[in-house]
């Protein structure tokens, strides 16, 4: 059996006197959608910094595809193929969607390669027609999406996705998880920050549960939607019902 593509390892991280992170480990393979939840605060957004080196865990491992990352600056993470999104999409405002999402192909490519990559990147998530719009005039789900483009810009073996649905109505929440299903064929792995359980239910092979920095739970969404310790720290006593 092949080796997982990414293998996070007893990640601990600190902030002064709280302990965001404790001892975390998970593992994910080629082409497999998890969802990462948790209350406010679990540590979930923590941990997805930890992964890209925005912030050094104090302990602990992360290897992709048997490379370790730990001590890494983020660009060269970047570069080895794991990015995040941001789940308050950071945008140059006065630049086109086309120039945005080409930025991030800058990292591998001439600014002509990067162009086109980003056309191609803007084809697979479904906004081509918006390439030249100003991102100061864009929606919300139309951001969520130029993020996403702008992150497999970066040619990712793994993408983080915090919070990408965090403001789409159903039909759009629909449309976005269609788009992350065909990333998935396409052999991407995903990590879901996603507090829409429909979504998260739907759409992951596998969920990752944190409590107060702890992982207490891993398993199916059938499995989870039953363990007694995530309905009582998350899903709530009448998911039980």
């Amino acid at each position: 059996m092949a080796e997982p593509q990414l293998q996070v390892s007893g990640i601990s991280k600190r902030f002064g006197g709280l302990q965001a992170l404790s001892n975390v480990s998970l593992d994910a393979n080629a082409g497999e959608i998890i969802g990462l939840i948790g209350p406010n605060g679990a540590g979930k957004t923590t941990l997805f910094s930890n992964l890209v080196g925005l912030h050094r865990p104090d302990s602990g491992s992360v290897r992709l595809q048997g490379k370790e990352l730990v001590g890494l600056k983020p660009h060269r993470i970047a570069a080895t193929g794991m990015v995040k999104t941001f789940q308050n999409v950071a945008l140059f405002l006065d630049s086109s969607v086309l120039d945005n999402v080409l930025t991030g192909g800058l990292m591998r490519r001439s600014v002509e390669g990067a162009r086109e990559l980003a056309r191609q990147c803007l084809a697979r998530v479904g906004i081509s027609a918006i390439a030249d719009k100003l991102a100061r005039d864009l929606s919300f789900p139309e951001r969520a999406r130029v993020e996403v483009a702008r992150a497999l810009c970066t040619e990712p073996r793994v993408l983080l996705l915090d919070e990408a649905m965090a403001a789409l109505n159903h039909l759009e929440m629909d449309e976005f998880m269609a788009l992350l299903r065909q990333l998935r064929e396409e052999g991407l792995t995903l990590i879901i920050v996603e507090h829409h359980m429909r979504a998260i239910m739907s759409l992951c092979q596998r969920l990752v549960v944190l409590n107060f920095g702890q992982l207490i739970a891993t398993g199916t969404p059938a499995e989870i939607s039953r363990n007694p310790a995530v309905v009582e720290a998350y899903l709530g006593r009448s998911a039980a019902a």
